[in-house]
């Protein structure tokens, strides 16, 4: 008679997040978010990880400023219990090397100043001393040794999450290694070549200049 088959419970994986801070190397806008897994027992041979990168908005409160340039996102604060809402940022997926026990790895959160997008419009809208209220929830396939050596492959659900709240200035300071003190505007293309044909006409030097010029007008009618 063959022994019987060794086996090993899925790991119980457990997250954390730990610290954020600006990408040292990254070629484009992006932060990181120090990421601790734990999995108490276990032998992790791979952990293929996804991550739901969620902004929860109601979790925290908005100061009269915050409130007026949310206002165009969440509508006027008194409709905030209706509009104000948890929703994605971002999704990624992250390779975890071999492990026992506990391991960290970096989350790279590319970041974006298109404005068309809800998260860079909430995050623009943020002040310094704020935070940024996170859930992340996680998921994935993990590979583990059973006892015997045999490798099993088991999927983990959405069942696991973390809260993190990150400082607004962290975000602002990703921006700020690429472009400091600047933002982003997208235009349509007859758009651009009329403010282009303005700036021409009137001999602006820049574009600042040309926006300007025509927020005086506009404020002196």
């Amino acid at each position: 008679m063959e022994p019987p088959a060794l086996t090993a419970a899925v790991p119980e994986l457990a997250f954390a997040v730990e610290d954020a801070a600006p990408a040292e190397h990254a070629a484009a806008h992006a932060l990181v978010l120090r990421l601790r897994v734990d999995a108490p027992g276990a032998d992790v041979r791979s952990l293929m990880l996804d991550a739901d990168v969620r902004i929860a908005a109601r979790r925290r409160a908005y100061d009269r400023g915050e409130q007026e340039r949310l206002a165009e996102i969440f509508g006027e604060p008194a409709r905030w219990s209706q509009t104000l809402r948890t929703f994605s940022w971002l999704r990624r997926t992250q390779v975890v090397p071999p492990f026992s026990g506990t391991t960290r790895v970096d989350l790279v959160l590319p970041c974006t100043y298109d404005f068309e997008v809800l998260a860079a419009r909430y995050l623009s809208a943020l002040g310094d001393d704020g935070t940024v209220p996170l859930e992340v929830l996680f998921s994935g396939t993990v590979l583990y040794a059973l006892p015997d050596g045999r490798l099993q492959v088991a999927r983990i659900g959405w069942d696991r999450e973390a809260a993190y709240d990150l400082p607004a200035r962290v975000w602002r300071q990703a921006m700020d290694r690429h472009f400091p003190g600047a933002a982003w505007l997208r235009l349509q293309r007859e758009t651009f070549e009329a403010l282009q044909a303005y700036r021409s006409r009137e001999a602006l030097p820049g574009w600042d200049a040309t926006i300007l010029r025509l927020l005086e007008r506009e404020a002196g009618r």
